[in-house]
């Protein structure tokens, strides 16, 4: 068997169920296990979503700072951003306005009622810090209220057509009449990138409410409800920022950060794989191995393991794509850029994934490779 292979081992988080350093350590202990002279650097990756700064902090270094703000159903959150160097900022939305936020209640209404203001709280604190740029994380979000929980947090007010201040959450969206702008600018100086990889409009049938939303427990009543708040709420907004590409990443958020942020839009993945330096790393290797929870449709719309595994086509680098599962219907393995597809939960025969299956399962690839 031959020996001294190199392995970069940079997968994404599996979503609401290991974190991507805890992969990365997994999948790292079965290749020690089965090549023992083997060259294996970490590199834990994300692309916006939960578990962001973990993975850039793995990468990149930089100082935590802690706020308290409130989460997506008012009760109050510790959250944090990530400062680096040249006063760069990095929030993750997830954080402030993330599904796995609790509520003080349970069931359905918790989709109409989830807000984003805590985000806009964490853009504010970004802002008191002195930092310059701000690159948000857009994924995971509880809410579909189109930014403006985030937008009433940097002083925007939005009124029904009585001139009464609408409820918190995308529920009440739909009786929006006017939205007004605070006198002053909010964020004066600080310069918002949105990341994102999700494609989708704020409204329609590949929309933020009738694709996400049943997803963070909305009934099909619901869903028309939130659909109709963010048809509304697009009326108030430049012409054709609801129709941009993105506007309806986590639950409107896109639409919002471009609306009353002046942001812009960049791809999650691409950004950040730049930033850790990937290309330099994924240069220095025979093999990469990336991967995440479930690897299906959503996975072509520009998600991380997918963009590794592009890159390393590019690079005429071997790449595993490892994930808890794999949905039937994939496109072939050259169209997806990888070299080898590995379902996690069949190799091991398990339902759930765990570390010691990744481990089973990577030690059980490896020892077939060449």
């Amino acid at each position: 068997m031959a020996r001294g292979l190199r392995f970069l081992v940079a997968p994404n988080p599996f979503k609401g169920s290991l974190s991507a350093r805890a992969v990365a350590q997994a999948m790292a202990s079965g290749l020690r296990q089965a090549r023992p002279g083997s060259r294996i650097i970490l590199q834990p990756l994300a692309d916006g979503g939960p578990g962001t700064l973990q993975a850039l902090r793995c990468s990149l270094g930089g100082r935590l700072h802690a706020a308290s703000v409130d989460g997506p159903y008012g009760i109050r959150v510790r959250a944090s951003w990530l400062e680096l160097p040249g006063r760069v900022a990095v929030i993750e939305s997830a954080q402030a306005c993330g599904l796995q936020l609790r509520g003080p209640f349970r069931g359905p209404r918790q989709a109409l009622l989830a807000h984003s203001w805590g985000l806009g709280s964490l853009l504010l604190a970004a802002r008191r810090a002195g930092m310059r740029q701000a690159w948000v994380g857009l994924g995971g979000s509880a809410c579909t209220d189109g930014g403006t929980g985030m937008a009433r947090a940097l002083g925007w007010r939005f009124l029904d057509g009585q001139g009464r201040e609408l409820g918190l959450g995308g529920g009440s969206l739909a009786r929006l009449a006017k939205a007004i702008p605070p006198a002053r600018e909010p964020l004066p100086g600080l310069d918002v990138r949105a990341l994102c990889d999700v494609k989708s409009l704020l409204c329609g049938p590949g929309g933020a409410a009738r694709v996400f939303a049943p997803q963070k427990g909305a009934s099909a009543a619901q869903v028309r409800a939130l659909e109709a708040g963010l048809k509304a709420l697009a009326r108030r907004l430049p012409q054709g920022l609801a129709r941009r590409p993105g506007a309806g990443a986590a639950g409107g958020l896109g639409a919002g950060l471009l609306a009353f942020c002046k942001a812009r839009l960049d791809p999650g993945a691409d950004t950040l794989l730049g930033l850790c330096g990937f290309d330099k790393a994924l240069m220095a290797c025979d093999w990469v191995i990336t991967g995440e929870g479930r690897l299906d449709a959503q996975s072509l719309q520009g998600k991380l393991p997918l963009r590794v595994a592009a890159r390393a086509k590019s690079l005429c680098k071997r790449c595993l794509v490892a994930a808890g599962s794999i949905a039937p219907g994939l496109p072939p393995l050259e169209r997806l850029g990888a070299s080898q597809l590995l379902d996690i939960s069949k190799a091991s025969g398990a339902a759930a994934v765990s570390p010691s299956q990744i481990k089973l399962s990577l030690a059980r690839w490896a020892q077939g490779i060449q």
